[in-house]
């Protein structure tokens, strides 16, 4: 039986005093949280502070994003050598917000997870459609051809070492969520796609719902055979509501 995994995703949000107080409160909570994994995804900067505050509990460390190359002359950016460094074990990997904002394309997704496997990090893949492409029927095929660009690139093997995401876009940011029925459709459907090509890779692979998951419909919606945890983006800035979600799991 697959593990739930809760992923806090802090996006661009906290300070050093929030970070201190917000993995207190999650690592307090940590001994009451049996058979989860839960993971927290500060800024670049923040990584230091919670991985001070995190150390020597089951609170695992990721990042938000990392590049596609090696240490050298990419200013600006941060390597997955650099995130091992900082203590991360996870990275987050073409979440909407990269794709719609940055431009990152399913050749760069692809490229960035086989560096944070070679390099030794656990990486989340995001995949998901938008609005105007699921009120055109074209959800699924968005999803298939984002998942299989990373398949391509990896190797369906090594689909078994990394979590996939199903960020619902239209679901993020906007109060909006999708039904229990309609995430675990999407679950359904990429898990029927890596066991069209592995079927030990597709009971292995963890899928989370990263589209507006709360406190409120967790349970309903991890209840969800398919559903193996939750990306958690502005409930993680909250202890009570992060915790919240963790217990439904």
């Amino acid at each position: 039986m697959r593990k739930k995994l809760l992923v806090g995703n802090w996006k661009m949000n906290g300070r050093r005093v929030m970070a201190n107080e917000l993995c207190a409160a999650i690592v307090n909570e940590m001994q009451n949280l049996k058979n989860i994994d839960v993971a927290l995804c500060p800024p670049f900067i923040l990584l230091d502070e919670a991985r001070k505050m995190t150390a020597g509990s089951e609170c695992m460390l990721g990042a938000q994003d990392l590049d596609m190359h090696d240490d050298g002359a990419y200013t600006g950016q941060v390597s997955a050598g650099m995130l091992k460094d900082a203590g991360c074990e996870w990275v987050i990997i073409g979440h909407s917000e990269r794709r719609t904002l940055f431009g990152e394309t399913n050749l760069t997704v692809g490229k960035k997870t086989k560096q944070a496997l070679n390099r030794g990090l656990k990486p989340i893949v995001c995949v998901g459609e938008t609005e105007d492409e699921r009120k055109t029927g074209q959800e699924t095929s968005i999803v298939q051809e984002q998942l299989q660009s990373v398949i391509d690139e990896i190797g369906i093997d090594s689909c078994k070492d990394i979590t996939i995401a199903y960020e619902p876009v239209w679901a993020i940011g906007t109060g909006l969520t999708a039904t229990p029925e309609e995430a675990q459709g999407m679950h359904s459907f990429i898990r029927k796609q890596l066991r069209s090509q592995h079927d030990e890779t597709a009971k292995a692979c963890r899928i989370l719902y990263g589209g507006s998951m709360k406190q409120n419909n967790a349970s309903s919606l991890l209840g969800c055979p398919d559903i193996d945890g939750g990306l958690i983006g502005g409930a993680s800035l909250n202890a009570d509501e992060f915790l919240g979600i963790c217990r439904s799991a």
